[in-house]
């Protein structure tokens, strides 16, 4: 047999540049072209939202369903080819303007209420990404590997299990584990509109506490399961984070490991970031205070480079943690320290954020309206980055801001107990520390430990050091995506070994 690229089908339902919500738009960028540099020819597929047709020159239509392929897809859908912005990356847009073109978010509508549709919308997507990987969609493409993220296509490897016959080139299925919190859990009106098969109705299948899950699809059905990080492998096997989903990952326990998320140094790296007044590096690091002027600026806040900037960024949730952020900030608001806040979320969160930022201007800065430009130059800018998040799966932001010297506090949960070191005397004193982690979900611990940073911010050379070090820390995608290559030739070894050696 003549060698070929190993060829991947990336099911997912965000892709930054084009659409985003969150850590899988960025992943959902990063690894397919970090898996092409590694030698695996890889599509992704996303819906055709409104917002990312706008986005993208040059679509071309490349299939329309006809309503006679086993996957299901309702007459008339099509499928739409494009390259990402700026990429040589192949993309599939599952075109149906009835389910995506709308106003609001992809998720939710203008009132934050999930749109009523999201079952229907998501089961389409899914039968679609079934009828390519079964090689149904007439492309001259044939996916080796079908790699599904999160509960929007978790569908998937049931449907491709359902639907392949014996003479299909059936690929091997993987199912990705973003965020267990979030399940796709519809009642059964939906499960029975859907025209989903009888049998699945069962607990060994989509059922779920008379209800069923779109998720618990992908970890039934999938040939493997992965989760963003080594650490929140472990932690959702347990009755405390597996949101009732932990006898089912268990029980495949065997088949589910976690990989490590990746940072992507081309879009974040404070060399060449465009976004920033002034670029520098570990060997530049006194130039960091021009960007740190940069944002007091930006926002109002007294210019002054000896004061201390904390930033965050990120969904204002109770997962989160800014309920502790907030009543930290409170109590340390006549402190010399700054605040940066960028983040949409809870309505309450809002208000008390908005509320600080008008109490006290010069201290206090919120903006409620995500920008990717501010997210830069806040990584940049500040001197902190809090993330003292209940659970993270696995958490970017913490891996910028270690490249930016913008030194994490953050929880030991999760992807942030495997990416920060703390500084401890101890860690200090061997080079190893890169941040600061405190464990007890407590606003006293979150204060505890930033009153810490913020004393060890006064030994200007120690903090130097440790910017230094935590700026030399390598989380880049190459090595996650090689971990996933292999991943992907073992799971085509175990159903088909003349494949492995692709």
């Amino acid at each position: 047999m003549s060698r070929r690229k190993l060829q991947l089908l990336f099911v997912t339902s965000e892709l930054y540049p084009l659409v985003k919500t969150g850590g899988l738009a960025d992943v959902s960028y990063s690894l397919p072209q970090a898996l092409s540099a590694l030698g695996v020819d890889s599509i992704i597929l996303i819906p055709a939202y409104a917002a990312a047709l706008q986005r993208l020159q040059n679509t071309k239509k490349v299939y329309t369903f006809t309503g006679f392929e086993r996957c299901g897809v309702s007459k008339g859908c099509s499928l739409l080819e494009a390259r990402i912005p700026d990429s040589s990356q192949r993309l599939l847009l599952f075109d149906s303007p009835e389910l995506y073109q709308r106003e609001g978010s992809i998720y939710v509508d203008e009132n934050q209420q999930d749109w009523p549709d999201n079952a229907r919308r998501f089961a389409e997507f899914c039968r679609a990404a079934c009828g390519i990987a079964l090689g149904q969609c007439e492309l001259g493409w044939q996916a080796d590997v079908v790699h599904c993220n999160d509960w929007q296509s978790g569908l998937t490897p049931a449907f491709i299990k359902t639907y392949a016959k014996p003479e299909d080139h059936t690929p091997a299925s993987i199912f990705t584990i973003h965020n267990l919190a979030y399940q796709g859990i519809f009642d059964r009106q939906s499960f029975d509109d859907l025209r989903l098969p009888p049998q699945w109705w069962s607990a060994d299948a989509l059922e779920f506490y008379g209800n069923f899950s779109f998720l618990k699809a992908g970890l039934i059905f999938a040939d493997y399961i992965t989760t963003v990080s080594p650490n929140y492998r472990e932690e959702i096997l347990t009755t405390e984070f597996g949101y009732g989903m932990e006898g089912v990952l268990d029980s495949r326990k065997d088949k589910f490991v976690g990989i490590l998320n990746g940072a992507d140094y081309t879009t974040w790296n404070p060399a060449t970031d465009p976004h920033l007044d002034q670029a520098y590096d570990g060997k530049s690091l006194e130039k960091k205070s021009q960007n740190k002027l940069a944002l007091q600026k930006q926002a109002g806040l007294t210019e002054d480079k000896n004061i201390p900037v904390v930033g965050l960024i990120g969904r204002l949730v109770p997962q989160k943690g800014i309920d502790l952020v907030i009543s930290t900030l409170e109590n340390l608001v006549s402190e010399t320290v700054q605040w940066v806040i960028l983040g949409s979320g809870d309505p309450i969160f809002e208000k008390r954020l908005r509320q600080l930022s008008q109490q006290h201007r010069k201290k206090i800065y919120f903006c409620a309206e995500f920008n990717e430009v501010l997210a830069h130059r806040i990584e940049a800018g500040a001197d902190i980055f809090l993330m003292p998040s209940r659970f993270e799966p696995c958490g970017l932001n913490q891996l910028y801001s270690l490249r930016y010297g913008t030194l994490p506090v953050v929880r030991n949960t999760g992807g942030l107990a495997n990416t920060v070191v703390n500084a401890t005397a101890n860690n200090i004193r061997q080079g190893t520390a890169t941040g600061f982690v405190f464990n007890k979900v407590d606003a006293t611990e979150l204060q505890r430990i930033l009153l810490y940073a913020l004393r060890l911010y006064r030994d200007k050379p120690l903090w130097r050091q440790l910017c230094f070090q935590a700026m030399s820390q390598d989380f880049s995608w190459l090595q996650s995506a090689q971990q996933y290559k292999e991943l992907y030739r073992k799971v085509l070894g175990n159903l088909r070994g003349s494949l492995a050696d692709h």
